[in-house]
């Protein structure tokens, strides 16, 4: 066992509810706290000299000035292995350039994919590592990391088994997800429905053989799959044993309602969102994910978080990292902007990079200070666990812990 602290403040999030509004009242901290490890498992956390006092024999790790610490952070939403640069996607929008202008162009999510499809395995890997690491540099421990810039089996194949071969590499915990259904790729001679039943039984098939990933994702939309042929791919994918997440209301309502009906772990997006299916998804145990990487990278309005979170909607914050709309990648900066424009209080914005994004993975062990749950967490040199969202980002992450270790 080993006892590390003493902090000036424990942020555990400890009672927080999964779901609807939270009042910052609600934030359990530990004044001059520690945290007992064992088997990389939080064993206690309490007072650090009464943690002491209780365990004479035990290892001290101990924390030099001001620090607090929270719980580490969860990207539920990524789409890090790719290949490529789309700055100047970024430039021609900013210049008032339409996304079918940008396409013609030779940009868009098509430039990706040639770009992801001429990439050696090696480039792919070690880009995405570089990536991986940044986000464990925020605090991020939990990330989720979805192909779609393969399109064909080969490289949507290739992407996975470099995501799985990357989970070899780092401490970090990576959920792979296959998003073939992306769009349907301009060399694929069909229709959207022969490309959907392509995915099913040629692509998924392998992703399973190859235990590549246990989640499929599709992006439910005007220029890319519409709702009914999407609703169908989808309940085909769960009959495969697939758990689903989707790409919903980015920029049309209508597909959130979609992903509760075929029971989703998350609708992410949600920009378009009418108020009727903000409803809806509140009375279902589908994750609302908030992007708003991709709100500021398009310039778009921002996912409703405050009536979603006030409707008792489960609401989750990732990054959207992406090479085109999203490509900032700094999901505390992202947070902390979202919470300004949509005021959300510090606990729903560190409930939403916690365990609320973890249980958008299906993951119940991470994302609280609490007992028996995984020991990752972050720490921040400050009195004040306040100023990690102030800052929006500047505030540097001290230490990250994973497993109970410093990586």
């Amino acid at each position: 066992m080993k006892l590390i602290g003493p902090f000036k403040q424990v942020v555990t999030l400890a009672n927080l509810p999964l779901r609807g509004k939270l009042s910052d009242e609600q934030i359990e901290i530990i004044v001059d706290g520690g945290i007992l490890i064992d088997n990389n498992k939080i064993q206690k956390v309490g007072n650090f000299e009464e943690l002491k006092a209780e365990n004479q024999y035990i290892e001290i790790e101990k924390i030099e000035g001001e620090q607090i610490v929270l719980p580490a952070f969860v990207d539920s939403h990524t789409h890090i292995c790719f290949g490529g640069n789309r700055a100047n996607d970024f430039a021609m929008r900013n210049a008032g350039k339409t996304y079918l202008e940008i396409a013609e162009s030779g940009g868009g999510i098509w430039s990706s994919v040639q770009h992801t499809r001429n990439a050696s395995e090696e480039e792919l890997l070690k880009t995405l590592l570089e990536r991986i690491d940044f986000l464990i540099s925020l605090g991020i421990t939990t990330i989720e990391v979805k192909s779609g810039y393969g399109l064909d089996v080969e490289n949507e194949v290739k992407m996975l088994r470099m995501i799985k071969k990357a989970q070899a590499q780092t401490k970090a915990t990576l959920v792979p997800t296959c998003l073939s259904a992306h769009l349907k790729p301009r060399d694929f001679e069909g229709s959207n429905q022969e490309y959907l039943n392509y995915i099913i039984t040629e692509i998924l098939p392998k992703v399973k053989e190859e235990d590549l990933a246990k989640r499929v994702d599709i992006f439910i939309e005007k220029s890319a799959f519409q709702p009914e042929e999407s609703k169908a791919f989808l309940l085909e994918t769960k009959k495969l044993g697939f758990d689903i997440t989707v790409h919903a209301d980015q920029f049309t309502p209508g597909s959130s309602r979609i992903a509760v009906e075929v029971g989703a772990k998350s609708a992410d997006h949600l920009e378009a969102t009418i108020d009727e299916d903000i409803e809806f998804l509140a009375q279902s145990d589908t994750v609302a994910t908030a992007l708003p990487g991709a709100s500021l990278g398009l310039g778009e309005k921002f996912t409703p978080a405050r009536k979603l979170l006030d409707a008792g909607a489960i609401l989750a914050i990732a990054s959207d990292w992406n090479p085109g709309s999203a490509p900032m990648g700094n999901l505390i900066t992202q947070a902390s902007i979202l919470a300004t424009f949509e005021k959300l209080t510090t606990a729903e914005v560190l409930a939403g990079m916690t365990f609320r994004s973890a249980f958008a993975l299906g993951l119940d062990d991470r994302g609280k200070l609490e007992n028996g749950l995984k020991a990752d967490f972050v720490t921040f040199k400050t009195s004040n666990f306040q100023n990690v969202l102030y800052n929006q980002g500047s505030l540097k992450a001290e230490h990250i812990y994973i497993d109970g270790v410093i990586v």
